[in-house]
Formats: structure tokens, C-alpha cells, sequence
């Protein structure tokens, strides 16, 4: 059997008060495994932001749990869980969120210098990982003068210099065309999946649902169905 990368159960998160109370996700259960690439999708409004916040250590839920691989999070002390983010997940943004006045390997060596490596360690690290993606050629230039592909790959590149166990990609093709974002979706399942991470795509972008090992549907906060067969795409 797989070992479990996500545990959820029975999250629940609201927003306002009385009348004006709102359910953002309403008893969410599901299970990643490490090794595989799971995709959270569904319209706007669906509740996916919420519980990928929940998730990953950004906003705690009102009731239920988050565990990651067998850690739950959100008995964490704050400083406990900050570290336990910085080490143990990757964020890669949907609007990339690189620094324009960094080069390409500065903005991939952040994480290393937040805890605390030396520079010079750090930025080789970090050289290390964009020779991984395919842009070693690229470190000294800053992410302006790169293509929307490269720059979603020095994401990448940043995300996972700190070997994170649990790696989530918010709409990694939103600001693609369908080549390019068929592409890095080719280029993650084929260099990035391994048996010692788990991988969480937040899209609503069907033409890359074939990259997936499975698919969970959301709508108005629940879960409508979790596929492992291809039925969803």
C-alpha cells in the first residue's frame, strides 16, 4: 500500500457571522499518496482556494484535521508549523512570484538563505536545481528576460530546492498557452514525481487533466467525486 502524503478529515471552514455566514468547504475527507500527482479541481466559488490554504498551512480550518504525512499541522505551535512549511512544503504560484530585481538563481536560492545556508552554498544549491529544469544557462539573468515557461520553471526550481515532501502547483498552466502548459506538465510528471513526494495541482484546466493519477471534484465546498479511471476527463 502507498504511504499517505494528505490525511484531510472533515474540514470546515466559514466566513462571516449570523445571517451573513458562509461555508467555504463543508466536511472535506480525501487522501493523497506519495509518488502520485493529485489535481483538486472545480468551478470558482468552489471552495478549492480554501482548502488548499487549509492544506498548506495558511488558514486554519474551523473543525477537522489536516495531517501530512502522519504530522497533523494544525497542532503545530505557529513557529513550529512555519518551519514545518518551509521544509517540508513547495508552493509554486499560479502568478509565479519571482523577484524582478533577483537573477533567475537568487530567486531560487530564497528558500536556502530563509533558513539560514550560507550564500555561497546557497546559490550553489540553487544552481544545482535550475540545471534540473533545463536553465542553468539562464542563472544570471533576472525573470523579465525570461519566457512565461521558463519562468513557471524556475518556480519549480525554487519550490523544490528545499527537497519539500509535499510540492502544490496553484493553476500552473492559468497564464500558458496549451502548448507550453502541456509541456511543464510533461516535464513535472516526467522529472519532478517521485516516490518521496506528493504532488497537488489546483487547476480548472481540462486540457492537462491526462497528467494526473487522480482527480477530485469540487463544488459549492464538497467533494462530488474523486476518479482514479479517467472519468472526470
Amino acid at each position: 500500500m502507498s504511504r499517505i502524503a494528505i490525511s484531510a478529515r472533515q474540514l470546515v471552514k466559514t466566513f462571516g457571522e449570523g445571517d451573513a455566514k458562509t461555508y467555504a468547504v463543508r466536511g472535506v475527507d480525501f487522501d493523497t499518496c506519495f509518488g502520485e500527482i493529485f489535481f483538486l479541481v472545480g468551478p470558482s466559488g468552489s471552495g478549492k482556494t480554501t482548502l488548499l490554504s487549509m492544506i498548506s498551512g495558511i488558514l486554519k480550518p474551523d473543525s477537522g484535521s489536516v495531517s501530512i504525512d502522519n504530522t497533523e499541522i494544525w497542532n503545530l505551535e505557529k513557529d513550529h508549523l512555519a518551519d514545518f512549511r518551509l521544509n517540508r512544503i513547495g508552493f509554486v504560484f499560479q502568478d509565479y512570484h519571482l523577484f524582478p530585481r533577483l537573477t533567475t538563481v537568487e530567486n531560487v536560492a530564497i528558500p536556502l538563505i530563509l533558513k539560514r545556508w550560507d550564500w555561497d552554498q546557497a546559490i550553489a544549491e540553487a544552481m544545482a536545481y535550475l540545471e534540473v529544469v533545463g536553465l542553468k544557462s539562464r542563472a544570471d539573468l533576472p525573470p523579465f528576460k525570461l519566457s512565461g515557461g521558463e519562468q513557471q520553471r524556475v518556480a519549480i526550481a525554487r519550490a523544490m530546492v528545499s527537497q519539500p515532501d509535499l510540492l502544490i502547483f496553484d493553476e500552473p498552466t492559468a497564464s500558458l498557452d496549451g502548448d507550453s502548459g502541456r509541456k511543464i506538465m510533461a516535464f513535472i510528471k516526467s522529472q519532478i514525481v517521485s516516490d518521496q513526494r506528493c504532488i497537488l495541482v489546483v487547476t480548472h484546466d481540462n486540457r492537462i487533466f491526462e497528467y494526473a493519477d487522480r482527480i477530485m471534484q469540487m463544488e459549492d465546498g464538497r467533494v462530488t467525486a474523486i476518479d482514479a479511471n479517467g472519468a472526470l476527463r
